[in-house]
């Protein structure tokens, strides 16, 4: 199975584009779009989900045009919008039974489907309970099995940390790294911490544009030796911070301890350590993508 996107592009009217020029070629893993807050990750994932047109370029799907038809995908895709909403006076198994027959499946295969994934993502003991009474992590979950219902070849979720917890936020991370198998998986943040372990591939947007598309090894091949550390004292942090880029602060007891995204060592002492994702997305969204 493969998605690829051709050139995509959405404008919702005027000058401004939400998304432009944007290539992707992917096959079963789990891509993590990173991207800041009206980066254009939403509106490039409704139109993977067939929900909105591009307004250029073409998506296609195992060859197939899902512009022009979409219900090739619609029957293997599962999706988990930024604003899932429930029905709050619904519990867990009748809101997915709801939405088992809105996906068209119906009788025993939906109901031993429903039991499946309550288990899956253990809400065995809490499924009778009212959905108005859960939690946002669980409400998360809940929204993630819908989307797996049909059994999609293609999961897309987006933002679904926001709001959880860092204990929920790890389970659903480690709960999405367990479902990609044979399936394409893709995960759109604004948390690099939520696709560090489980991306095969990352994609950072910016401003409706791609910056970088390539596996987290090469992200992180391309930072070599311009990550840097040294210790500052605190009368001197406003003047390093306005000369260089800072992606990390620690406070010590002699002042702070900071880490520095440079070409060339910043300052006489300081220390070239290993990069990391963080480092990698911080540089690009700053450089707009000229260390892609």
């Amino acid at each position: 199975m493969e998605l690829y996107l051709d050139h995509v592009g959405k404008n919702y009217g005027g000058q401004t584009w939400a998304v432009r020029n944007v290539c992707l070629h992917l096959k079963p893993g789990v891509l993590g779009l990173l991207g800041p807050n009206g980066a254009g990750k939403s509106s490039l994932m409704r139109m993977l989900a067939t929900i909105t047109k591009p307004s250029e370029g073409k998506v296609l799907w195992n060859g197939v045009n899902i512009t022009k038809k979409p219900d090739r995908l619609r029957k293997v895709l599962g999706y988990l919008p930024q604003d899932f909403g429930v029905y709050p006076n619904l519990n867990a198994v009748e809101f997915l039974q709801y939405c088992a027959s809105v996906k068209g499946l119906t009788g025993r295969s939906a109901r031993m489907r429903i039991d499946e994934l309550i288990q899956l993502v253990n809400l065995t003991e809490v499924c009778k309970r009212p959905l108005g009474g859960y939690s946002g992590g669980m409400k998360q979950r809940v929204g993630i099995a819908q989307a797996l219902l049909n059994d999609p070849e293609l999961l897309i979720v987006d933002e679904p940390t926001v709001g959880l917890d860092p204990e929920e936020r790890v389970r659903f991370r480690n709960l999405l790294s367990d479902l990609a198998g044979e399936r394409i998986v893709i995960f759109s943040t604004h948390i690099v911490s939520d696709i560090e372990s489980t991306a095969t591939e990352i994609a950072v947007m910016q401003k409706g544009a791609l910056l970088s598309y390539s596996d987290p090894e090469h992200l992180l091949k391309n930072m070599q030796g311009k990550v840097w550390e040294t210790m500052v004292p605190s009368s001197q942090l406003q003047a390093v911070k306005n000369q260089w880029l800072i992606s990390g602060l620690v406070r010590r007891s002699e002042g702070f301890q900071v880490r520095v995204i440079a070409d060339k060592t910043p300052f006489v002492g300081a220390q070239p350590v290993a990069p990391t994702l963080e480092d990698a997305y911080l540089s690009l969204t700053s450089f707009g993508g000229e260390r892609a």
